[in-house]
């Protein structure tokens, strides 16, 4: 019988929740089912699993320990965040209407604009931020606001409850992109959001060694859509990859609170730099979502972005020139990263209107040492402008 960790602390619960020892060995880490099919005691009469595209006992435990976090009823696991996006818009049809928040992700624009919208799907950007903005865009077709917040990757904080709010009477559904914050620093199912999105390739899985992503809600209609969705069009993740995603949400918290102090103090020391025009981080108090941030989350998380005087080439001169932080797209793993959004995780918004500042950097910042952290974007940042260097 599976343990009830309901009542439990959500650090508790990334260890335990769905992770009973094996019933045959005992074996305290539940194994990888690697396995394609399953041997049915009847025509028709199995225990549970017939194909693993439908479901795999691995699998369903990180559907059990991911809805935990999120306090959901249930969750639903992909082979890649863009995956479990694809599968919310299963919910839709042609007429229906997303409003899409200005700042999303790249990828998450470029599905919805260049993929779904081919099917009769439309949408629109405003800025969720403001409240009147989002009340101004809904129109009586829309059937999802589509939120990120923090966003990627300017980190504006977007009020879920305000939100959710003002969608009361509306047939839409509040679907808020979690993956910047991770469920251990926000739940945001329990600030009124109906679905809850992750790429667990960012935050839960931690490691940088595993592509997924996952939903997870509360409402049992929408369950059953999804989850014939997921098995029709199958883009499932494998039991590895599910056990991957296990392990390492067993220390997302203990990481979160290290990647959220490592970012403070990189956009404290970010901000008294002359060669760095703004810095983005919703932890600095004068950060204008600041206070909504506070309120909403536990914590504000390892992202941080930044914007450097001498535009472009001072950016990329930067984003080439750190020795710590790695080049390279994607977040939320142990190691810290920089990135130029304009030319690669946000190429797909360039000339839509959406596009990014041409002097952004986004950084991940990562569980390393604090002061090599600082020390590496000061070198990085003296090589790329030298007449403001820190003085």
């Amino acid at each position: 019988m599976t343990a009830d960790w309901t009542d439990s602390a959500i650090e508790t619960r990334a260890i335990h929740a769905g992770q009973d020892p094996d019933p045959t060995t005992g074996a305290v880490i539940p194994p990888i089912y690697q396995t394609s099919t399953y041997v049915q005691e009847a025509v028709g009469v199995h225990k549970g699993f017939e194909y693993s595209r439908t479901d795999n006992p691995t699998r369903t435990a990180l559907h059990q320990m991911v809805a935990s976090l999120e306090g959901g009823e249930w969750a639903l696991a992909y082979a890649s965040g863009l995956a479990a996006t694809q599968n919310l818009t299963y919910l839709l049809e042609p007429g229906d209407h997303i409003l899409l928040s200005d700042d999303a992700y790249g990828g998450t624009y470029r599905l919805i604009a260049k993929v779904i919208s081919r099917y009769g799907v439309d949408f629109s950007l405003v800025d969720m931020t403001d409240l009147d903005a989002v009340r101004a865009g809904l129109r009586p077709e829309t059937r999802l606001v589509w939120v990120e917040t923090p966003t990627n990757p300017y980190l504006k904080i977007v009020d879920i409850r305000g939100v959710a709010d003002l969608l009361q009477g509306h047939p839409a559904k509040l679907v808020v992109d979690n993956t910047f914050a991770s469920p251990y620093l926000q739940q945001p199912l329990r600030l009124g959001a109906d679905f809850v999105l992750h790429s667990t390739t960012k935050y839960l899985g931690g490691h940088s060694d595993v592509v997924g992503g996952v939903v997870v809600g509360n409402d049992r209609a929408a369950y059953d859509t999804l989850k014939f969705h997921q098995n029709a069009a199958g883009a499932v993740p494998g039991p590895f990859d599910c056990w991957l995603t296990l392990r390492g949400i067993k220390t997302l918290p203990v990481r979160m609170d290290r990647h959220s102090a490592n970012a403070r103090a990189v956009a404290e020391a970010l901000r008294e730099h002359d060669a760095v025009e703004r810095v983005f981080y919703p932890g600095l108090t004068d950060h204008p979502g600041h206070d909504v941030a506070a309120r909403q989350m536990r914590d504000f998380s390892g992202m941080v972005s930044f914007t450097v005087r001498g535009g472009f080439e001072a950016a990329t001169a930067v984003a080439a020139g750190t020795r710590v932080f790695s080049l390279a797209e994607s977040l939320g793993g142990v190691e810290s990263l920089i990135e130029h959004p304009g030319q690669m995780t946000h190429l797909s918004v360039a000339g839509t209107g959406a596009e990014v500042e041409p002097g952004l950097i986004r950084l991940s910042v990562g569980l390393e040492h604090v002061d090599d952290l600082i020390a590496d974007l000061h070198q990085a940042l003296a090589a790329a402008v030298p007449a403001l260097a820190a003085r």
